[in-house]
Protein backbone atom coordinates (compact mmCIF):
# COMPACT_ATOMS: atom_id res chain seq x y z
CA UNK A 1 0.00 0.00 0.00
CA UNK A 2 1.54 3.30 -1.18
CA UNK A 3 1.68 6.76 1.18
CA UNK A 4 -1.41 7.82 -0.61
CA UNK A 5 -3.62 5.25 0.43
CA UNK A 6 -2.42 4.87 3.77
CA UNK A 7 -3.39 8.30 4.58
CA UNK A 8 -6.84 7.79 2.77
CA UNK A 9 -7.25 4.74 5.10
CA UNK A 10 -6.36 7.01 8.10
CA UNK A 11 -9.00 9.45 7.38
CA UNK A 12 -11.22 7.02 6.87
CA UNK A 13 -10.56 5.52 10.47
CA UNK A 14 -10.66 8.59 12.20
CA UNK A 15 -14.09 9.48 10.11
CA UNK A 16 -15.52 6.36 11.16
CA UNK A 17 -14.09 5.45 14.40
CA UNK A 18 -14.40 8.67 16.04
CA UNK A 19 -16.58 11.59 13.94
CA UNK A 20 -19.70 9.33 13.15
CA UNK A 21 -19.86 7.78 16.37
CA UNK A 22 -20.09 11.05 17.84
CA UNK A 23 -23.05 12.51 16.85
CA UNK A 24 -21.66 13.60 13.27
CA UNK A 25 -24.13 13.14 10.55
CA UNK A 26 -24.12 15.36 7.94
CA UNK A 27 -22.82 13.61 5.10
CA UNK A 28 -21.18 16.56 3.75
CA UNK A 29 -19.27 16.86 6.80
CA UNK A 30 -18.22 13.56 6.72
CA UNK A 31 -16.74 13.48 2.80
CA UNK A 32 -14.89 16.78 3.92
CA UNK A 33 -13.24 15.00 6.29
CA UNK A 34 -12.71 11.77 4.51
CA UNK A 35 -11.24 13.68 1.20
CA UNK A 36 -9.25 17.19 2.98
CA UNK A 37 -6.27 15.75 4.46
CA UNK A 38 -5.85 16.58 8.12
CA UNK A 39 -2.23 15.83 8.03
CA UNK A 40 -1.23 18.32 5.23
CA UNK A 41 -2.44 21.09 8.28
CA UNK A 42 0.08 20.18 10.66
CA UNK A 43 4.25 20.06 11.11
CA UNK A 44 5.58 17.14 9.19
CA UNK A 45 7.05 15.42 12.80
CA UNK A 46 3.18 15.05 13.97
CA UNK A 47 2.68 12.44 10.98
CA UNK A 48 2.63 9.64 13.25
CA UNK A 49 -0.65 11.18 15.25
CA UNK A 50 -2.57 13.72 13.25
CA UNK A 51 -5.50 11.32 13.22
CA UNK A 52 -6.05 10.61 16.62
CA UNK A 53 -8.87 12.77 18.53
CA UNK A 54 -6.85 15.16 19.97
CA UNK A 55 -6.30 19.16 19.63
CA UNK A 56 -2.38 19.36 18.34
CA UNK A 57 -0.58 22.00 19.04
CA UNK A 58 0.92 23.71 15.70
CA UNK A 59 3.23 26.09 17.91
CA UNK A 60 2.43 29.98 19.09
CA UNK A 61 -1.00 29.15 21.28
CA UNK A 62 -2.10 27.73 17.62
CA UNK A 63 -3.71 24.32 17.16
CA UNK A 64 -5.71 22.20 14.86
CA UNK A 65 -9.04 21.45 17.11
CA UNK A 66 -9.67 17.86 17.42
CA UNK A 67 -11.47 16.40 14.68
CA UNK A 68 -14.62 15.58 16.91
CA UNK A 69 -15.09 18.87 18.29
CA UNK A 70 -14.21 20.56 14.68
CA UNK A 71 -17.09 18.48 13.27
CA UNK A 72 -19.76 19.23 15.51
CA UNK A 73 -19.38 22.61 15.51
CA UNK A 74 -19.59 22.69 11.83
CA UNK A 75 -22.55 20.64 11.97
CA UNK A 76 -24.12 22.55 14.69
CA UNK A 77 -23.78 25.89 12.51
CA UNK A 78 -25.67 24.33 9.46
CA UNK A 79 -23.52 25.68 7.30
CA UNK A 80 -25.42 26.25 3.72
CA UNK A 81 -23.92 26.44 -0.36
CA UNK A 82 -25.27 30.13 -0.63
CA UNK A 83 -24.01 31.07 3.13
CA UNK A 84 -20.96 33.75 3.34
CA UNK A 85 -18.65 32.84 6.31
CA UNK A 86 -16.20 34.10 8.61
CA UNK A 87 -13.54 31.99 10.61
CA UNK A 88 -12.15 33.09 13.86
CA UNK A 89 -8.71 31.47 13.98
CA UNK A 90 -7.33 30.33 10.83
CA UNK A 91 -4.57 28.19 12.24
CA UNK A 92 -3.01 26.56 9.78
CA UNK A 93 -6.48 26.40 7.65
CA UNK A 94 -8.36 22.96 8.45
CA UNK A 95 -11.08 24.10 9.42
CA UNK A 96 -11.06 27.23 7.15
CA UNK A 97 -10.70 24.46 3.96
CA UNK A 98 -13.48 21.97 5.65
CA UNK A 99 -16.02 24.99 5.93
CA UNK A 100 -14.76 26.05 2.19
CA UNK A 101 -16.52 22.83 0.82
CA UNK A 102 -19.79 23.67 2.69
CA UNK A 103 -20.42 27.31 2.36
CA UNK A 104 -20.20 29.78 -0.81
CA UNK A 105 -17.60 31.87 0.78
CA UNK A 106 -15.29 31.84 3.82
CA UNK A 107 -13.12 34.75 5.54
CA UNK A 108 -10.90 33.75 8.00
CA UNK A 109 -8.90 35.47 9.89
CA UNK A 110 -5.45 34.97 12.41
CA UNK A 111 -3.28 37.35 14.37
CA UNK A 112 -0.31 35.68 13.16
CA UNK A 113 1.05 36.62 9.71
CA UNK A 114 2.88 33.71 9.38
CA UNK A 115 0.30 31.20 10.07
CA UNK A 116 -1.77 33.59 7.15
CA UNK A 117 0.91 32.74 5.05
CA UNK A 118 0.98 29.12 5.81
CA UNK A 119 -2.86 28.90 6.06
CA UNK A 120 -3.27 30.48 2.55
CA UNK A 121 -0.34 28.17 1.14
CA UNK A 122 -2.38 25.18 1.77
CA UNK A 123 -5.87 26.18 0.83
CA UNK A 124 -4.38 26.61 -2.48
CA UNK A 125 -2.43 23.35 -2.46
CA UNK A 126 -6.12 21.59 -1.66
CA UNK A 127 -8.11 23.62 -4.07
CA UNK A 128 -10.24 26.02 -1.58
CA UNK A 129 -10.48 28.40 -4.46
CA UNK A 130 -13.73 30.28 -2.25
CA UNK A 131 -11.67 30.96 0.69
CA UNK A 132 -9.44 33.56 1.71
CA UNK A 133 -7.07 34.56 5.01
CA UNK A 134 -6.25 38.07 6.58
CA UNK A 135 -4.64 39.38 9.03
CA UNK A 136 -6.49 40.52 11.78
CA UNK A 137 -6.94 40.70 15.55
CA UNK A 138 -9.26 37.93 16.18
CA UNK A 139 -11.46 39.67 18.24
CA UNK A 140 -11.95 42.35 15.31
CA UNK A 141 -13.11 39.72 12.55
CA UNK A 142 -13.22 41.33 8.92
CA UNK A 143 -16.77 43.61 9.25
CA UNK A 144 -15.42 45.10 6.18
CA UNK A 145 -16.33 41.78 4.36
CA UNK A 146 -19.58 41.13 6.06
CA UNK A 147 -22.44 40.78 7.12
CA UNK A 148 -21.77 37.04 7.69
CA UNK A 149 -24.26 34.12 7.70
CA UNK A 150 -22.47 31.88 9.79
CA UNK A 151 -19.28 32.86 12.13
CA UNK A 152 -17.32 29.82 13.35
CA UNK A 153 -14.97 30.32 16.15
CA UNK A 154 -12.05 27.77 15.41
CA UNK A 155 -11.27 27.49 19.21
CA UNK A 156 -12.59 28.94 22.74
CA UNK A 157 -13.15 31.86 23.86
CA UNK A 158 -13.61 33.23 27.39
CA UNK A 159 -16.84 35.56 26.49
CA UNK A 160 -18.28 36.65 23.03
CA UNK A 161 -17.41 39.90 22.19
CA UNK A 162 -20.04 42.26 20.42
CA UNK A 163 -17.70 43.10 17.93
CA UNK A 164 -18.36 39.58 16.30
CA UNK A 165 -22.06 39.66 16.71
CA UNK A 166 -22.56 43.44 15.38
CA UNK A 167 -20.91 41.01 12.17
CA UNK A 168 -23.74 38.45 11.94
CA UNK A 169 -26.56 39.27 9.35
CA UNK A 170 -30.31 38.71 10.52
CA UNK A 171 -30.66 34.66 10.75
CA UNK A 172 -27.60 34.20 11.29
CA UNK A 173 -25.79 32.11 13.75
CA UNK A 174 -22.05 32.20 15.72
CA UNK A 175 -20.85 28.81 16.94
CA UNK A 176 -17.83 28.45 19.32
CA UNK A 177 -16.88 26.85 22.86
CA UNK A 178 -16.99 29.00 26.21
CA UNK A 179 -14.44 28.32 28.16
CA UNK A 180 -13.14 30.03 31.34
CA UNK A 181 -9.15 30.55 31.49
CA UNK A 182 -8.05 27.28 33.86
CA UNK A 183 -10.82 25.21 33.34
CA UNK A 184 -10.65 21.87 31.51
CA UNK A 185 -13.96 21.98 29.27
CA UNK A 186 -15.98 24.53 28.27
CA UNK A 187 -19.14 24.57 26.27
CA UNK A 188 -20.10 24.90 22.65
CA UNK A 189 -22.49 27.26 22.27
CA UNK A 190 -24.95 28.25 19.37
CA UNK A 191 -25.91 32.33 19.35
CA UNK A 192 -28.45 33.07 16.58
CA UNK A 193 -29.59 36.37 15.45
CA UNK A 194 -33.23 37.31 14.73
CA UNK A 195 -34.84 40.77 14.67
CA UNK A 196 -31.30 42.34 16.22
CA UNK A 197 -31.60 40.41 19.20
CA UNK A 198 -29.56 37.18 20.01
CA UNK A 199 -30.48 33.84 21.62
CA UNK A 200 -27.82 30.99 23.10
CA UNK A 201 -28.08 27.55 23.17
CA UNK A 202 -25.58 25.44 25.01
CA UNK A 203 -24.84 21.82 23.40
CA UNK A 204 -22.25 19.71 24.74
CA UNK A 205 -19.02 20.03 26.30
CA UNK A 206 -15.52 20.66 24.79
CA UNK A 207 -12.15 20.74 26.01
CA UNK A 208 -11.10 23.18 22.84
CA UNK A 209 -7.80 25.32 24.23
CA UNK A 210 -8.30 28.97 24.39
CA UNK A 211 -7.88 31.59 21.45
CA UNK A 212 -9.47 34.63 22.91
CA UNK A 213 -9.52 35.87 26.27
CA UNK A 214 -11.91 38.08 27.73
CA UNK A 215 -11.96 41.75 27.95
CA UNK A 216 -15.35 42.38 29.08
CA UNK A 217 -14.56 46.24 28.68
CA UNK A 218 -14.99 46.00 25.05
CA UNK A 219 -18.37 45.18 25.61
CA UNK A 220 -18.07 41.13 25.56
CA UNK A 221 -21.57 39.43 25.60
CA UNK A 222 -22.93 36.13 26.98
Amino acid sequence: MNPEQLSEQARRAMVEGQVRPNKVTDRRIIEAMETIDRALFAREEQAGYVYVDEDLPLGDDHYLIEPVVMARLIQAADIQENDMVLEIGASSGYGTALISSLANTVVSVDQSEAYVEWASKNLTDVGADNAVVLHAELENGAADQGPYDVIVVSGAVEDIPASLTDQLADGGRLITVVRGDGDAFGEARLIRKQGGELSSTGLFDAGTPLIMKSTKNKGFVF
